[in-house]
């Protein structure tokens, strides 16, 4: 009998099996993921409590926050240094051997230690830890042993939740420094919200790269003075294609009688308006009227978004309704953001 021409069902999908490595992966990101389960989990009750207090020792102290610790803590807390540092909380990290060896010097009353050591008895803290309790310095401890010779030495004891390690020997640091690591981001974001750090504050701190150049502000940017391409309501437009010529953005801003931006010739309007007698025609007939236009106290980013939505590549930018600068998508391309 012949078969019907109606499409066959659709096959059974067949189960992806997951190599050894990809299951073991997974089997890590779940530990973890449970890891952090259980920080939040107790920041909700006494951890959250005692969170507080480290914020405000932090808070209210006219120093540096000075981040220590060994082995895989301590390249967490250099993480954590460098993080509050660039978030608006001086700090930096003391390896606690080299502060036996001198670098204790490094620290002063008015500063404040966060020590990291998942047991709470590493060897090495031992003379950092004595040197705070000697000269009062407040010393904020991130340990999951809540009894340790550590947390006993401590001003404020951040006690993180037990939790399994990712690794299959239960030895290896794997979820321990993802929680610590993660504790130090909180605190360095709840300091940074306490202290209204803007966005203007961050740019201070970080000039270069991609981060920097969406920083800086449209005035920093942007094309000023003779460069800035303009012509007269009234004139007509082979002038006008003269000034474009000359200034090279293909685009020319066309103000009125007080100064003020009345419109924008681009090259898409001349190609719209492409005619014989194009050169003896008026600015304002050919003009785009109310161009979209920029400030020069914004952002870099918030200009080159509205480039992007509108599908332009020049932006005029305004004063009081007036023009006192020109900013082309190559100025932002030569900045690295674009």
């Amino acid at each position: 009998m012949k078969q019907s021409s109606a499409n066959p069902l659709p096959a059974e999908p067949v189960p992806h099996t997951h190599s050894a490595s990809v299951v073991s992966a997974l089997a890590t990101l779940d530990a973890e993921q449970a890891g952090l389960a259980a920080l939040r989990e107790a920041l909700t009750g006494r951890l959250g409590v005692a969170f507080e207090v480290a914020v405000a020792t932090i808070q209210n102290s006219t120093g540096r926050v000075v981040v220590t610790g060994m082995g895989k803590s301590g390249h967490v807390a250099r993480k954590i240094a460098a993080t509050l540092a660039s978030t608006g909380t001086p700090a930096h990290y003391v390896h606690p051997a080299e502060a036996s060896h001198g670098d204790l010097g490094m620290i002063t009353a008015d500063d404040v230690i966060v020590a990291l050591s998942w047991s709470g008895e590493t060897v090495e803290l031992r003379d950092l830890v004595e040197y705070s309790r000697r000269f009062d310095v407040p010393l904020i401890a991130f340990t999951s042993n809540g009894e340790s010779a550590l947390a006993s030495s401590a001003s404020v004891v951040l006690t993180l939740p037990v939790a399994q390690e990712a690794c299959p020997l239960g030895l290896a640091p794997t979820t321990s420094t993802v929680m610590q690591l993660a504790l130090g981001d909180a605190l360095a974001v709840a300091l940074l919200q306490s202290r209204g750090f803007t966005a203007l504050d961050f740019r201070q701190l970080h000039p270069g790269g991609k981060l920097g150049a969406s920083l800086k502000f449209v005035r920093d940017v942007m094309r000023a003075g003779e460069q800035v391409p303009l012509a007269r309501r009234g004139a007509l437009m082979g002038e006008v294609l003269v000034e474009m010529s000359a200034k090279g953005l293909g685009c020319v801003g066309v103000v009125d009688e007080e100064g003020r931006l009345a419109g924008i010739v681009t090259d898409g309007d001349l190609r719209r308006h492409m005619s014989n007698d194009l050169p003896t025609r008026k600015v304002e007939e050919i003009m785009t009227a109310a161009p979209k236009t920029v400030r020069p106290d914004q952002l870099a980013s918030e200009a080159l978004n509205v480039l992007n939505s509108k599908k332009i590549t020049a932006l005029f930018v305004v004063d009081a309704a007036r023009p006192v600068g020109v900013l082309h998508i190559h100025d932002l391309l030569l900045t690295g953001l674009a």
